[in-house]
């Protein structure tokens, strides 16, 4: 009966997340409750499963909260800018090189974990010289998606957080063990974006036409009327961009040159680049070796990059509204996350759950599964999103593995290779995925279409990557 009504809650949970019919808090920590009640469980006790969950799942939040806000500072400040803008000016006029470096400027923009912040720098500031170039847009959102989905691996990107909270470890846990895989994506990815720039080159050079694409011929009338700037306007515009669209108040024009020319009214010290660069390495270097917790290591770097770029209490404390509603509304999902999680694991649902599912499931899969959910990643984001899968069906996947022997860690790890990180820029369960669409004025089918079948290539060359460093195995015995 326990097991039943788990099953059914969770059901529950996946439909309300898939029909985006009331807020993820509300799935994640109300049906639970209800079911816990259900299944005879007195308020009080609710109430300690609930709270056991919470705590299990607090590190997670609070690092998620001070990345978002440290990136936020990091890219107010405009320590990304010379880097885009360098990007930009490496992809010439050669559809080969502006490919690559496409894939590039998203894999760098997409350092923050934002995929909303990636799509506004990436998509207007590459636009304008696909469309001199006569490229495809499909081109454009492909070599984006694919930028950004790998680095959707990072811990503060999302996927690899929520899968942390569920396994009940550490992001860093879960993420540092697949960074040489994670560096090989980059590199496939970006072969990938090359090989897409040489097929546009040929069609080019051939003539041949294409619904998405400005025609050759329209591109060489107007070239001489464009100049080289405009791909530089491109970049530096976009901070402003991302300020006005992500948090509904634009950041003065005037600001955007500010930390520059040094104007009175800037809000922000003119600190070298360099200083900021340091605080970053020191950040991601902490989190690769394990020193503290990824939660202390943000908070810390928060701590520096407010005191070194601002005075006073107002100019800080502004930089916690900019990042406000991105914090507050991934810290409430994963708060209630810790409510379901917690309420599954104390009320014994879960184990219930999973001894059903192993009477179930052919025995002969479970040595594979790690390579089953890894291989099924970027597919299966067409129909889950992050927190249905994550919060949803890993939990699940994770109690009927460790039956097997095979550390839940490791089933995160897997899911991680493509769910919802390079299968990120193709789920339409995403409110990001339609800002890429939308940006680039393409079709979502002819996208979808366009991206998955190389963001799933990109995806299995990492896991293999991953099974030749050993962090996934290739048989659990």
């Amino acid at each position: 009966m326990l097991s039943l009504i788990g099953y059914v809650s969770m059901l529950v949970i996946l439909a309300l997340l898939l029909m985006q019919k009331v807020s993820p808090i509300v799935a994640l920590a109300g049906v639970p409750i209800v079911a816990a009640l259900i299944a005879g469980n007195s308020p009080s006790q609710v109430s300690e499963f609930a709270l056991a969950g919470i705590t299990s799942v607090a590190s997670v939040v609070v690092m998620f909260v001070f990345a978002i806000v440290f990136f936020g500072i990091l890219r107010h400040v405009g320590f990304f800018d010379p880097v885009i803008d360098r990007i930009i000016r490496l992809g010439g006029s050669s559809p080969k090189t502006v490919a690559v470096a496409t894939t590039l400027l998203a894999s760098v923009a997409h350092l923050d974990g934002a995929g909303a912040t990636t799509f506004l720098i990436t998509i207007p500031a590459m636009l304008p010289i696909y469309q001199r170039l006569g490229m495809s847009r499909l081109t454009l959102t492909a070599c984006v998606g694919l930028g950004a989905g790998v680095m959707n691996m990072l811990p503060w990107g999302g996927p690899t957080a929520r899968a942390a909270a569920t396994v009940g470890v550490e992001a860093n846990e879960v993420w540092t063990p697949l960074i040489p895989a994670q560096i090989v994506g980059v590199i496939a990815a970006l072969g990938v974006a090359w090989f897409l720039g040489s097929r546009e080159a040929k069609r080019i050079a051939k003539g041949k036409p294409s619904e998405f694409a400005e025609s050759v011929h329209a591109r060489d009338a107007n070239q001489n009327t464009r100049s080289s700037g405009a791909d530089d306007n491109g970049a530096r515009t976009t901070s402003v961009m991302v300020d006005a669209d992500a948090h509904g108040t634009a950041v003065d024009g005037a600001d955007s040159t500010a930390a520059t020319d040094g104007s009175p009214g800037k809000d922000h010290r003119n600190i070298p680049l360099w200083v900021n660069g340091l605080i970053l390495l020191a950040t991601l270097v902490v989190l690769m070796s394990g020193i503290v917790s990824p939660a202390i290591a943000f908070l810390v770097a928060t701590i520096l990059a407010l005191i070194i770029n601002f005075r006073g209490l107002e100019n800080q404390s502004r930089q916690f509204d900019i990042s406000a509603k991105s914090a507050m509304l991934m810290a409430s999902t994963l708060l209630a996350a810790g409510v379901l999680l917690g309420v599954l694991d104390e009320s014994g649902m879960i184990e219930s759950m999973a001894d059903s599912a192993v009477q179930v499931l052919p025995a002969r899969i479970m040595p594979i599964l790690p390579i089953v959910v890894a291989v099924l990643g970027v597919p299966m984001s067409l129909f889950f999103g992050p927190d249905a899968y994550y919060f949803g069906v890993l939990p699940v996947l994770s109690a009927v593995g460790s039956n097997y022997g095979i550390d839940p860690v490791v089933l995160a790890q897997a899911s991680v290779i493509g769910q919802e990180t390079l299968g990120f820029p193709i789920s339409p369960l995403t409110g990001a995925f339609y800002l890429l669409v939308g940006l680039a004025n393409v079709p979502i089918g002819k996208h979808i279409l366009g991206l998955i079948g190389w963001a799933w290539l990109v995806s299995i060359i990492v896991l293999i990557a991953a099974i030749v460093i050993g962090v996934i195995p290739l048989w659990v015995a």
